[in-house]
């Protein structure tokens, strides 16, 4: 067994880099405490700002760069303590404002808004406004995920940001849609950076959201974060339009962002002909359809309040946002079985949204028929294909990999949360939406996020929990075996 050699310099410049974006995000949120006069969330970022700031610089500034390999190990590490970081450095303007009573609270307000899981374990509080604005901050940044922005300026520091890229991007296969693996990230966060500008003209066209809801929705929405700037969430504006803006921006940020990228270069076809997108958005109209006739049928409802209560639900459910605009815990079982199914679903590859995505379960789907078909014909050889094109073994493999480990990964959770004593349905749909960071369950308290109730060991483990959904299981796994860490690679 060889030495282990480890790019420690390399690593740490680059977690200096994402300190030092966290502190100068922390800079717009502090100025409007100020000019508000929020006294309280002042206070908080009059400290960790410029510590934020002062620790990033010098850390990226004064750290030397390495002329050793950056290789796939020291990738997963920047990765996993990327997210820890970000999480620990962000809970320290709710934790000084007073917002949050300990620090594990504010480190799961924290993780909650990086992740984009959007809940929250304050009870009867509200963020204020300039503590929302920071939360809204830290689920625009690691909606698209903060290291895709630092991938596009690591060329210079000589790093291949195809390791890190590897590591973190949700989905089975990362597609370079350019040569260099920077200029793609650079891509990737212009068309972010494009659908949060459009979302935010519509919703002000609504003549119903002031700038600053408009500016936290926005941020919520195409991150697929599902914060809210009201108690009474979405519902609060009683308006179709601004549902509809949210819902279509909500199903844009959960496609893969490289069918833009075709979509913009006149590859159209790439875009039509694609099997995910094309399963992805047939789930959402099945389950609006079943949704809207069970409400018609059971509950008594009218066909447009069942189809505008379905459609908005379902897209909140199936993009991993977690949006609430009406209790759907009173719904039919029917609906309730629909928007757990899509809770576990979730959105498509390379896309801001959580869960298993789309594209896992067509092949397992795939996989399954090719069983069938194979006791008929067990001499015959079946290749799994989407579309035209087949999938390769060790892909496949990969694929029935990770869908075991997330359901053992979520029966193990559920078990571990079952100590609170709580009733069954509470424990595995609070399991769920923290592993899929949807941030919702089926209780009266997950209405709004709320997971106060949890005993503070749990929420720490919760806040894991959202952390490894984010980062695809095996990102945060890998870390715990002995082959990681091993022998040089």
């Amino acid at each position: 067994m060889s030495n282990i050699s480890i790019n420690y310099r390399a690593i740490a410049k680059i977690l200096g880099i994402i300190i030092l974006i966290l502190g100068i995000s922390m800079i717009i949120p502090w100025l409007y405490a100020e000019i508000t006069g929020d006294a309280n969330a002042a206070t908080g970022f009059r400290i960790c700002t410029p510590a934020t700031l002062t620790a990033g610089a010098l850390i990226s500034f004064l750290i030397k760069g390495s002329r050793a390999k950056f290789r796939s190990r020291e990738g997963y590490i920047v990765v996993a303590f990327c997210w820890v970081i970000a999480s620990l450095v962000g809970a320290f303007p709710y934790y000084l404002s007073g917002f949050a009573d300990n620090f594990i609270d504010a480190f799961f307000e924290s993780t909650s808004g990086f992740t984009t899981t959007g809940c929250t374990t304050i009870d009867d509080a509200f963020l204020t406004k300039s503590l929302m604005l920071w939360k809204a901050i830290s689920n625009w940044l690691g909606g698209m995920g903060i290291l895709v922005f630092v991938i596009s300026i690591l060329p210079a520091l000589g790093i291949n940001g195809q390791m890190i890229a590897r590591a973190e991007t949700p989905g089975p296969v990362l597609e370079k849609m350019t040569v260099r693996m920077s200029d793609s990230a650079k891509i990737l966060y212009l068309t972010y950076f494009t659908f949060s500008i459009l979302e935010f003209i519509l919703l002000m066209l609504s003549g119903k959201m002031p700038v600053f809801d408009a500016v936290i929705t926005t941020m919520g929405s195409i991150s697929t974060g599902g914060l809210l700037v009201h108690p009474e969430g979405i519902a609060y504006y009683d308006s179709v339009y601004i549902e509809i803006v949210i819902s279509i921006f909500c199903i844009l940020a959960s496609l893969n962002f490289v069918l833009y990228h075709y979509l913009v270069t006149k590859k159209g076809s790439y875009f039509i002909k694609d099997i995910e997108l094309r399963a992805h958005l047939i789930i959402i109209a099945a389950a609006v359809i079943l949704c809207t006739a069970s409400l018609m049928t059971i509950n008594d409802n009218s066909f447009s309040s069942a189809l505008r209560d379905s459609f908005f639900q379902v897209v909140s459910m199936s993009t991993t946002a977690g949006y609430t605009r009406s209790p759907y815990i009173i719904w039919p079982s029917l609906c309730q079985i629909v928007l757990l199914t899509l809770m576990f679903i979730g959105g498509c590859a390379a896309s801001t949204a959580g869960s298993i995505k789309v594209v896992r379960i067509l092949v397992m789907l795939k996989l399954i028929w090719r069983g069938c078909f194979k006791r008929i014909h067990p001499r015959s050889v079946v290749a799994v294909k989407l579309g035209d094109n087949a999938v390769s073994a060790p892909v496949v493999s990969g694929i029935t990999v990770f869908i075991l480990t997330y359901m053992m990964i979520l029966l193990i959770s559920s078990f571990l949360l079952s100590l609170q004593g709580l009733d069954m349905e509470t424990t595995i749909t609070t399991a769920l939406g923290m592993l899929s960071n949807t941030g919702t369950a089926f209780t009266e308290a997950s209405l709004i996020g709320s997971y106060a109730m949890f005993h503070p060991a749990l929420k720490l483990f919760l806040s894991a929990l959202m952390i490894i959904g984010r980062l695809e299981l095996f990102t945060i796994i890998i870390l715990f075996t002995s082959n990681f860490w091993g022998r040089d690679r």
